[in-house]
């Protein structure tokens, strides 16, 4: 495969940057354009200066006649931009990633409920492939739409997948409690007064405990991961706000049956990520860190039994990288041909 060329619609905010830092690396990507709609002829290094000295590119305006000249493009703007120019983009053969919510459910239902909106597309997300690269990757292989995974997400079905590819009944489905935090950057680059330095540190709190438009998302794809319909309706899902910018924990509580009590789990997930680069399965009586994980496209998982009957799953990562960029990247490699892990070698900070 020859260079890709790739555009970023969106390229000031958190997640459109982090795709720039990781493509900036890719060994077979040439970043073309980049789109704001605020800082039209602004260099990027200009607003980041942590990009100084690789990348010459600004920001232009969205000219969908330019972006129909890439081979990708990723959009990494809110819900309701990527399905607006879907259509005009595969007819010119250039393929979409969308790290917003277009793409994502196939209940239309769902979608109108959570985001408000119709859905501008709704033949194009029937084609359309959910990009969880570990459990999707032969779609995606064959897509030309993809739907990134939210990061809450990633970190639950990453979680709970090997539970359900077995054939016996591992866990009661009905008892899922997924206990989850993230950093702050999750919320995104815009100006909040809820996001602000002064309401967020020496500060922990729930958020959208009655309802999380990510709950949607949880049920459907444990429902297609799983083969079951209708037993998820009951998971509660519980985010958090941490008073630390990147990083993502989710604590997965669950009841076994007897035949779970029984299984060797940590064997069980082992043996299902084994082949997984970016799935890291971590020794008996481990507790992942999100630091470990901090810039990098990786998912550490970890497995407790606490008392009979009962499995904790602990699933870490960054919630940018492989909860957004990275896994963005991930597809993209896939869907081109090229080796899973091409630009995502990156190894997580620490301290």
């Amino acid at each position: 495969m020859g260079v890709i060329t790739v555009g970023i619609v969106g390229g000031t905010g958190y997640t459109g940057v982090e795709l720039l830092r990781l493509l900036l690396r890719h060994p077979n990507v040439q970043v073309s354009v980049l789109t704001s709609r605020t800082e039209n002829g602004r260099r990027v290094d200009d607003m980041f200066p942590s990009l100084r000295g690789h990348t010459d590119l600004q920001y232009s305006d969205l000219n969908i006649d330019e972006l129909k000249k890439c081979d990708v493009v990723f959009f990494a703007t809110p819900h309701g931009v990527a399905m607006n120019h879907a259509a005009e983009l595969l007819a010119s053969n250039t393929k979409v990633i969308d790290l917003a919510a277009d793409f994502r459910l196939q209940n239309l239902a769902q979608f109108e409920k959570w985001y408000g909106m119709p859905h501008a597309c709704p033949e194009i997300l029937k084609d359309s492939v959910y990009g969880l690269s570990e459990l999707n990757r032969e779609n995606i292989k064959q897509a030309n739409v993809i739907g990134n995974p939210g990061c809450y997400p990633t970190t639950v079905q990453l979680g709970l997948a090997p539970l359900f590819k077995n054939s016996d009944a591992l866990i009661k489905p009905e008892s899922i409690i997924i206990d989850a935090k993230s950093g702050v950057s999750g919320a995104g680059r815009k100006a909040s007064l809820e996001m602000s330095y002064s309401e967020n540190a020496d500060n922990f709190k729930a958020y959208s405990v009655g309802g999380h438009r990510h709950h949607p998302e949880i049920v459907e794809a444990l429902e297609n991961i799983s083969g079951q319909k209708g037993v998820f309706d009951y998971i509660v899902f519980v985010p958090h706000l941490v008073p630390m910018i990147r990083g993502m924990l989710s604590t997965i509580y669950v009841d076994l049956t007897d035949a779970g009590d029984a299984a060797d789990l940590q064997a069980l997930y082992e043996q299902f990520y084994a082949d997984e680069a970016f799935v890291d399965v971590m020794p008996v009586n481990s507790s992942p860190e999100t630091r470990s994980v901090r810039g990098a496209n990786q998912l550490r998982i970890a497995l407790y039994k606490p008392q009979p009957k009962k499995l904790v799953v602990l699933s870490v990562q960054d919630n940018l990288v492989k909860g957004a960029a990275g896994q963005a990247v991930q597809n993209m490699n896939l869907m081109f041909g090229l080796t899973e892990t091409s630009g995502l070698e990156g190894i997580g900070l620490l301290p």
